[in-house]
C-alpha cells in the first residue's frame, strides 16, 4: 500500500547566499550601481523588436544609434555602431546629417556625445536614470572644494587635473578650466606624461584605481607616491605634507562593476581552470591588476581576444554583458571565456536602458516628440570641450 504523507512546513529561513546561488535575490554586499541577481535579465517581450525596427525605419537617417559595449544584447541589436563611450561620442561627431542622436549607455556619455556634436543635432538618452555610480562619487563642489585644499597646501600651482572619461561634463569643465585634460582608458599614460609636462603633480578624477594603475604600472612610480583625497573628510583626509610629497593626488572614486574583482578572484579561477589567461580592466584594483596576465581597455580586451589561438582559455575582469557576448562570440573558436568572478553580476545602470525604453524612444521621435533630450549649458561645454580638445592633441 502507497502512503502518503501531507509535509509540514520547516521553520528555516533560506540564507542570502542561498538565495543568491538560486538566482532570486541581489548580493547583500553589493552597492549601488551593481546587481548580483544569479543571471542577466531576461530577454523583453519579442514583439517590441518588430516595433523597435519600424520606428528605426521611419526615422531612417535622422536618427543614429550608439551602443556601448556593456548595453544588453537586445539593446545592441540595433545599435549603428558600438564602442566604449568616448570612441562613441565621436562617431556621433562624425554623423552631422543625423538630426537624433540616441545613446544606448548612461549619463556621462550622453553628456559628452552633446559637447562634441552639432547645435543642430539633439542626444537623447532612452532613460534618465541610466547614471554612473563613478561618475557620481565626484561633485563639481566636491572638487572646488578640493582645489582650495590644494590651493591652501600651496601645490594647487604645480597641480594639472587629469580626468577620467567617466566623469561628469561638470567635472570635465572643471578640468579644462585649471589647464587639465580628459583621458580615456586607452591613453591614460600619454594623458599623464603631458600633465607631467605642465606641472609636478596630477589630481586624478574619479577613477582611484586606473589612476593608480596607470602611474604605477606603466610609469614606473611606487604607491608611495600616491595619495587618496577622500572628499567626505575634512581636507580630504590629508595633511599638507601628504599633498606636498605625492605625485598622483588620486580622487576616492571607483567603478562599483570592476571594484568587485578581487586577488581571491584571480586565484580561484587559476585554481577552476588551469592554463587560463586572466584579462582585466584597469579600473580594477591594483592588487587584481598586478596578478593578471593582460590589462587594458575594453577595446584592447576585444581585440586581444579576437587574436587569441583557439583552445585558449581566458577568465575576463570586466562588465558582465560584454563577458558573455564574448564568450558566444568566440565559442565557435574554440575560445573559453569566462567571467571573472563567481558571482553573477552587471553594472544595473547600464542595464536600464532596456528594450521598452530605446522602443519609447524610437517611437516618440518618429511621431515628432522630443524625449530625454540631454543638454549642456554653453559655458559648461566649453571649458570641457577645451579639455577634450586637450586630450585629442596628444601624440
Amino acid at each position: 500500500m502507497r502512503v502518503v504523507t501531507t509535509a509540514q512546513p520547516l521553520d528555516v529561513q533560506p540564507t542570502p547566499l542561498a538565495l543568491l546561488l538560486l538566482g532570486r535575490e541581489a548580493d547583500p554586499k553589493s552597492e549601488r550601481g551593481v546587481e548580483c541577481p544569479g543571471d542577466l535579465p531576461s530577454p523583453s517581450d519579442p514583439d517590441l523588436v518588430a516595433r523597435a525596427r519600424a520606428a528605426k525605419e521611419k526615422l531612417g537617417d535622422k536618427v543614429f544609434i550608439l551602443g556601448h559595449h556593456y548595453q544588453r544584447d537586445e539593446v545592441i541589436e540595433f545599435a549603428d555602431v558600438t564602442g566604449d563611450s568616448f570612441k562613441l561620442a565621436r562617431d556621433a561627431a562624425a554623423k552631422p546629417e543625423a538630426e537624433y542622436i540616441v545613446f544606448c549607455g548612461v549619463h556621462f556619455m550622453a553628456e559628452s556625445a552633446d559637447i562634441l556634436t552639432g547645435d543642430d543635432q539633439k542626444v537623447v538618452l532612452p532613460d534618465l536614470a541610466a547614471g554612473c555610480s563613478m561618475a557620481d562619487m565626484a561633485t563639481a563642489e566636491q572638487v572646488a572644494e578640493c582645489w582650495d585644499v590644494l590651493t591652501e597646501a600651496g601645490v594647487a600651482d604645480a597641480t594639472v587635473p587629469v580626468s577620467y572619461m567617466n566623469s561628469s561634463a561638470d567635472i570635465k569643465a572643471f578640468t579644462g578650466k585649471h589647464g587639465g585634460l580628459i583621458c580615456t582608458s586607452s591613453n591614460a599614460k600619454r594623458a599623464l606624461d603631458w600633465a607631467f609636462e605642465q606641472g609636478e603633480k596630477v589630481l586624478f578624477l574619479p577613477d582611484q584605481h586606473l589612476g593608480r594603475n596607470t602611474a604605477v604600472r606603466d610609469m614606473g612610480m611606487s604607491l608611495d607616491d600616491c595619495v587618496v583625497y577622500n572628499p567626505h573628510k575634512p581636507n580630504g583626509g590629508l595633511t599638507a605634507e601628504d599633498l606636498r610629497g605625492a605625485k598622483m593626488i588620486l580622487w576616492r572614486g571607483h567603478c562599483s562593476v570592476h571594484g568587485r574583482f578581487s586577488l581571491d578572484s584571480v586565484n580561484d579561477v587559476r585554481d577552476r581552470i588551469p592554463g587560463v589567461n586572466v584579462l582585466v580592466h584597469p579600473e580594477c584594483k591594483h592588487e587584481v591588476v598586478a596578478a593578471a596576465d593582460y590589462v587594458g581597455s575594453t577595446e584592447y580586451i576585444i581585440n586581444t581576444l579576437e587574436a587569441a589561438p583557439a583552445g585558449s582559455k581566458w577568465a575576463i575582469g570586466t562588465e558582465l554583458n560584454l563577458v558573455k557576448r564574448l564568450a558566444n562570440r568566440f565559442a565557435p573558436e574554440g575560445k573559453e571565456v569566462v567571467f571573472l568572478d563567481r558571482t553573477v553580476c552587471f553594472c544595473s545602470t547600464m542595464n536600464r536602458i532596456d528594450l521598452p525604453h530605446l522602443v519609447w524612444a524610437l517611437e516618440s521621435l518618429a511621431e515628432g516628440t522630443l524625449v530625454n533630450q540631454i543638454q549642456v549649458d554653453k559655458e559648461t561645454e566649453s571649458f570641457a570641450k577645451l579639455a577634450l580638445e586637450r586630450m585629442l592633441a596628444l601624440p
